[in-house]
């Protein structure tokens, strides 16, 4: 739903999925803390992405790598106007419709109907320094029948602004892995949207373990009976930084199915001045009136390690027809479980080893269902770092 009447803030209307929409920049008014899909957002850390007032703006580093075994890949960059882009949906907040603006083109890959990939074709974002701002559109495209894995990598310093799409035709199957591994300084709000067509899989999975502040807004719409979506998500905040997955699946058509599992960790640095580290997840899933037989849960968990971390945790479900197969939701916020902790040192393992396997075990739910074995060592490795991190700390 687009318009140009009065600038309009991502308001809900009549349900969670029914967001203001629009590729004007216009059309949205000024963010404030008082508007609902921002209250948790530290509007000042966003370096005016949300105001305009972002610093000059240049083109994107964004490099494509497509493995030597792939077959049916192709990719190519499509004008702004092209019915491609913007094919999900136009954006929801200002940001992302400053992004749809500002991108000068679409980055496009494409796996043609019936191919099978198996190994991921990676694309590397690299952020241009802080003195700058960088926008960017991405449309990954996977065609009839066709199964395809996706490392979409960001790294680097910088402030940087993107919406990235997912078109998943009938029976395709897509894995994309989201990688926020920035720099401890860089700024980054991106706007990723996905339909489905029919018996179409999205297996989408975010890691976010650097940058300043990162915000991403995963949503998915079913286009057809037979979907299946699994929104997977990790990560680690340290000292100072500010991560928010906001997310919806929008169950509009019947028979589909969505399994959501967001799990987090925090810590603050008790050495500094004011030791502060922040999460929120906010994740909306709703069950129209014509989604009958809809199977779906959501669940966030969050470890909070040390003392000056928070994590706010909003999971909403909302059904507007009892004809379903099943539906439920839950989050916690806890630090570490005691009753482990005490048995695993009273069969002898040191109170450090025993905090890291702990966390280790925690986040190994989600990173285990990643397909690709590099990806998952890397992950694990980084939350290792983390927690080699938190002891020096300690031990300060």
């Amino acid at each position: 739903m687009t318009s140009s009447l009065t600038p309009q803030n991502a308001t809900v209307h009549n349900t969670k999925g029914d967001l203001f929409s629009s590729f004007k920049v216009e059309d949205f008014a000024i963010p404030s803390g008082k508007d609902e899909v921002w209250r948790f957002v530290p509007l000042r850390r966003l370096r005016g992405l949300h105001n305009s007032e972002f610093a000059s703006a240049v083109a994107p580093d964004v490099n494509i790598t497509i493995p030597s075994t792939a077959q049916g890949v192709s990719t190519t960059q499509l004008a702004m106007d092209d019915k491609k882009v913007g094919a999900t949906g136009a954006p929801i907040d200002r940001v992302g419709a400053q992004a749809f603006s500002a991108a000068e083109c679409a980055h496009h890959i494409r796996f043609s109907a019936d191919s099978i990939n198996t190994e991921p074709v990676e694309i590397r974002v690299t952020g241009q320094g802080t003195e700058v701002t960088s926008f960017a559109h991405i449309v990954v495209e996977v065609e009839k029948g066709a199964e395809a894995i996706v490392d979409l990598r960001y790294s680097g310093s910088g402030t940087h602004a993107d919406n990235v799409e997912f078109l998943i035709a009938d029976n395709a199957k897509l894995s994309v892995i989201v990688d926020a591994s920035w720099a401890d300084d860089a700024v980054h709000l991106s706007g990723q949207q996905a339909v489905l067509g029919r018996d179409a899989t999205l297996r989408h999975t975010a890691a976010v373990f650097g940058g300043d502040v990162v915000r991403l807004i995963p949503r998915v719409r079913f286009d057809a009976p037979g979907g299946d979506a699994e929104m997977l998500g990790v990560y680690f905040a340290d000292d100072g930084q500010f991560f928010e997955q906001r997310l919806l699946v929008d169950h509009a058509v019947p028979n589909c199915r969505s399994n959501v599992l967001y799990k987090g960790a925090l810590q603050a640095d008790p050495t500094s001045a004011k030791p502060e580290a922040r999460t929120a997840w906010v994740g909306d899933v709703l069950i129209r009136s014509d989604a009958q037989g809809t199977d779906t849960y959501e669940a966030n968990r969050n470890l909070v390690l040390t003392e000056g971390a928070r994590a706010d945790a909003v999971p909403n479900l909302e059904i507007e027809t009892g004809e379903i197969a099943g539906a439920g939701h839950a989050a916690t916020v806890g630090r570490f479980d005691d009753e482990q902790e005490f048995y695993l040192k009273s069969r002898g393992i040191p109170p450090e080893e025993a905090r890291r396997l702990i966390v280790r075990g925690f986040f190994s739910e989600v990173i285990g269902r990643i397909p690709v074995d590099e990806i998952r060592e890397e992950l694990e490795d980084r939350v290792s770092n983390e927690l080699e991190t938190l002891r020096a700390r300690q031990e300060q």
